[in-house]
């Protein structure tokens, strides 16, 4: 059994969501201690608590110890990684994208396609939001041969939560191709999505969409940022969303394939047009660093470098806690290699294959 201190590097549910679906992997038990120790509100949340019932469910697993405020749980994989269809609600606002994060490196290597829908917040501070996952992260692991889909089927924010997302996966064919963006080029376009529900009156995505435009234009960008509203009269999606809430993302392509992107979501006493001039800064601010990758593609993509086959490469913003501890826990649990120079991550691949603990 591996013991993992979930207070080490970034003590966060980082830590949680990794170690639990490497250790499915690598067919070894968990013993984790000291979960989120670092945090305000230490032990398990309602988010990670799912996350960790449902990689549970998908390999027939045996999980100790696990509940709302747990510190502690011990962990064993029971059976080959299954396929099919699975639906989880986390009963908060707590991130939707998250857990399904938490299940997609099982899903490749499951022994048919998957099919998720997930409830929870699809929309919020501190999390990938929908729409960042749909139009960055998946774009780029499509580089590796990764196919996912994911739907929107129904918009969801703080503090009610009720977003509703369906992902797709099919299964990996062979091992993971592995990633290599040294070279952040030119950026060739940029393209956005500003949302908002029951706010239409307020004019809220189009001023969003107007404040990040102009900021973006001082840099010499033009940026297509497609405008939504979604209210019961009139779903952008299928189904309304439960409150009010607002969105906004942006990504920037360049000439050398990478893709760099930015979000924010709505919050109380945060105007639209502070959304759209921040959302606009922060993707500056990681441009302007030369990097590959935005601030959380950063760290989104070790999971599945360390997996690949060969020698994965990229260059990050800034080095941050969560980076740390998703190179630690790939090298710790996976065996993965993995180098830092600056900003430059270099991640040896251990080449999984399904089934290959069996």
């Amino acid at each position: 059994m591996i013991e993992i201190d979930g207070s080490w590097k970034s003590g966060s549910g980082t830590i949680v969501r990794d170690a639990v679906p490497f250790c499915i992997l690598m067919g070894e038990g968990l013993h984790l201690k000291n979960i989120r120790a670092k945090r305000p509100k230490p032990g398990l949340r309602s988010q990670h608590l799912k996350a960790l019932e449902a990689s549970t469910r998908i390999c027939g697993g045996e999980l100790k110890g696990a509940w709302v405020g747990s510190r502690e749980i011990h962990f064993v994989p029971r059976k080959a990684i299954e396929g099919g269809e699975y639906r989880w609600d986390i009963g908060t606002a707590g991130s939707a994208t998250m857990l399904a994060l938490t299940v997609l490196p099982l899903a490749l290597f499951a022994d048919g396609p998957s099919r998720y829908r997930i409830t929870g917040g699809l929309f919020q501070d501190f999390a990938p939001s929908a729409f960042h996952l749909q139009h960055v992260l998946l774009a780029v692991l499509k580089k590796m041969g990764i196919c996912v889909d994911v739907k929107i089927i129904r918009p969801g924010y703080v503090p009610q939560g009720q977003g509703v997302m369906e992902v797709t996966v099919m299964p990996a064919r062979a091992t993971l191709m592995p990633l290599s963006l040294v070279n952040q080029g030119r950026v060739v376009d940029i393209g956005g999505i500003a949302l908002s529900s029951s706010l239409k009156a307020r004019r809220v995505s189009e001023r969003m969409a107007l404040e990040c435009r102009k900021a973006l234009k001082l840099r010499g960008y033009d940026p297509k940022i497609d405008i939504l509203y979604d209210d019961k009269e009139k779903p952008a999606y299928a189904v309304p969303s439960a409150q009010p809430g607002a969105a906004l993302a942006i990504w920037a392509k360049t000439n050398t394939h990478c893709i760099v992107g930015s979000d924010m979501s709505g919050a109380r006493r945060r105007s639209a047009e502070f959304i759209g001039k921040q959302t606009a800064k922060l993707l500056l601010e990681d441009l302007d660093t030369g990097a590959s990758v935005d601030r959380h593609l950063a760290d989104q993509l070790i999971p599945f470098a360390a997996l690949a086959e060969g020698t994965s490469a990229f260059l990050v913003p800034r080095m941050t806690d969560h980076i740390e501890a998703r190179l630690w826990l790939a090298e710790e649990i996976l065996g993965a290699k993995t180098e830092v120079e600056g900003h430059f991550i270099r991640i040896q691949g251990i080449a999984y294959e399904r089934g290959k603990w069996a």
